[in-house]
C-alpha cells in the first residue's frame, strides 16, 4: 500500500491510497504506477500542470519508517501511442486507466514512529470484480461520468472527455 499526493495550482489537495500490483521501480530516478478506474480521477487533473506528485510509503511492520518520493509526473492515457510499453509492465486489469511515470527530484525518509503496526491479511478483490462485470463501453461511460473532471471541475484529459486545461 502506498499513497499518492497531488495538488493543482488552486483547489483541493488530493491524497489517494493505492494497492494491487500497481507500482514498478524503473531505475534509480524513475517509478511508474498503474491507476485503475475509481470513483474519481483527481490525480490526472492535478498534473495538467503543474506535474508535481508525491508517493508515500509507510512501514506498518518492522522498524518505523516513512519513505517519500517527490517528483514530476507524466500521465500515459489509454489512447497514447506509447501506452503498450507502459501497460505491459503491469498485470492486465479490467479497470486499468492511466499509467503515471514519476521522475524523481527528491527521496526522503522519516521516522514513522506514530504509524500504527498493522498486519496484512489480503488484497481486496472488489474493484477488479466490479470492472470485470462491465463491458468496455460501460467502463467508458462510467469514466466519462465520474473520471473526466476533478472535484474542482478541472479536466483529466481522459479520451473523449474535456481537453486538458492549459496554463498561460
Amino acid at each position: 500500500m502506498y499513497f499518492v499526493g497531488t495538488a493543482a495550482a488552486d483547489g483541493w489537495v488530493n491524497l489517494s491510497p493505492k494497492g494491487l500490483d500497481s507500482l514498478r521501480v524503473l531505475g534509480p530516478g524513475r517509478v511508474a504506477w498503474l491507476n485503475v478506474t475509481g470513483s474519481g480521477n483527481e490525480t490526472a487533473a492535478h498534473i495538467l500542470p503543474p506535474p508535481r506528485m508525491t508517493l508515500m510509503f509507510c512501514a506498518f511492520e518492522g522498524p518505523p519508517l516513512i519513505l517519500r518520493l517527490y517528483g514530476q509526473a507524466r500521465m500515459v492515457q489509454p489512447d497514447a501511442p506509447d501506452r503498450a510499453q507502459w501497460a505491459d509492465l503491469f498485470p492486465a486489469l479490467s479497470g486499468a486507466r492511466q499509467v503515471f511515470v514519476l521522475d524523481l527530484d527528491l527521496v526522503q525518509t522519516s521516522c514513522g514512529m506514530a504509524v500504527p503496526r498493522l498486519e496484512y491479511r489480503e488484497q481486496r478483490g472488489e474493484l477488479n470484480a466490479w470492472a470485470e462485470r462491465r463491458t468496455p463501453e460501460e467502463l467508458g461511460a462510467y469514466r466519462q461520468l465520474k473520471n473526466s473532471a476533478s472535484i474542482d471541475g478541472f479536466p483529466t484529459g481522459l479520451p473523449g472527455g474535456e481537453p486538458p486545461r492549459t496554463v498561460s
